[in-house]
């Protein structure tokens, strides 16, 4: 339970769809029904956060209060499997956790999902799961502050830092915490050196069978191929959609179908497939474009790239679930 809890952690503001406070929610027994302290919770809140934003495979920015690694109500398995969490970057452990969570969503516009902090979404029990009942407004998105701290890449003095060390260099980093205006590491407490502006950035999601299945990123320093398998060969970026595909998909979406880069002028789409690529402007309201191999387009903001009928990769915005998640489905 708690590896496959894992897999919906995330540190990178870009791919997730709230922020929480593991400590706070760890303790709703209502939930469940269960013992006062239970780290099985943050599945469960975050299954809701999923069906809420109807995203199958949504990721949540999880702060963790270095109190919980000693805490004597969870098991010890529990304060083991955060403590790893933490030294992989996956979560951020700090004091203070509560404090973090409400930074964290003012620098990055994160919506807050929690019953005590000022919330979009308060997690309650229901009939299928955890639900999320609505609570504020969902913010617009990161600060001014915000968007130049998630601009450059920055350092911590600690080589081993799993936020800011040089394994994050080339992927996503966490939002810097900000003290007397001073980007601060959250885990070390130690001021983050400067390592330069990161390439810009644009956010993408595949859609698939009418519902949102995964999200990712796109960057100025490189294309990213999306297909049934891409191989990911010389450094290449891929994301993979075989596991979604029904056997009719299978045989019609290439292993390497299209590529997506960014550039100044936005995000474009060129074919590498046998079998063509579709493009809806405005999401059709503005016609249809049929790429062949090689050909390339670049994207409106509201532009649906089709693969294959009902395997789409567009805007976040563009491509809200068509179709309610169930519990089975997250």
């Amino acid at each position: 339970m708690l590896d496959a809890i894992e897999r919906r952690l995330g540190t990178d503001p870009a791919l997730a769809a709230g922020v929480l406070d593991v400590a706070e929610l760890i303790y709703c027994a209502d939930l469940d029904g269960g013992r006062p302290a239970n780290l099985v919770r943050l599945g469960m809140v975050v299954d809701g956060l999923a069906r809420q934003v109807g995203e199958e495979h949504v990721s949540a920015y999880c702060v963790v209060d270095k109190s919980l690694l000693s805490n004597q109500d969870l098991t010890s398995n529990e304060r083991m499997v955060m403590r790893r969490w933490g030294d992989d970057g996956i979560v951020e452990v700090v004091v203070g956790a509560a404090a973090r969570v409400v930074e964290v969503s003012e620098l990055t516009g994160l919506p807050i999902v929690s019953r005590v902090l000022p919330a979009v979404w308060s997690p309650l029990p229901g009939a299928g799961g955890v639900v999320l009942q609505p609570r504020g407004p969902v913010p617009t998105g990161p600060s001014p502050v915000g968007r130049q701290l998630t601009a450059r890449w920055w350092h911590c003095p600690d080589p081993d830092c799993a936020n800011f060390g040089p394994a994050r260099r080339g992927s996503g980093q966490p939002v810097p915490r900000l003290r007397n205006g001073q980007p601060i590491c959250p885990r070390h407490d130690a001021p983050l050196g400067d390592n330069g502006p990161r390439p810009p950035q644009q956010v993408l999601a595949v859609r698939v069978d009418g519902v949102i299945r995964t999200r990712f990123v796109v960057t100025a320093a490189g294309p990213v191929v999306v297909g049934r398998a891409p191989d990911g060969g010389q450094g290449q970026v891929g994301v993979q959609l075989g596991p979604w595909l029904s056997e009719d998909a299978r045989a019609k979406v290439s292993r390497a179908h299209v590529s997506m880069s960014l550039s100044p002028q936005g995000i474009s789409v060129t074919d590498l497939s046998m079998n063509g690529t579709l493009v809806r402007l405005g999401g059709a309201a503005d016609g249809e474009l049929q790429l062949s191999r090689g050909a390339s387009r670049q994207l409106g903001v509201s532009d649906i790239v089709e693969l294959f009928p009902g395997v789409e990769i567009g805007r976040i915005g563009a491509l809200a679930s068509s179709r309610p998640l169930d519990s089975a489905s997250v």
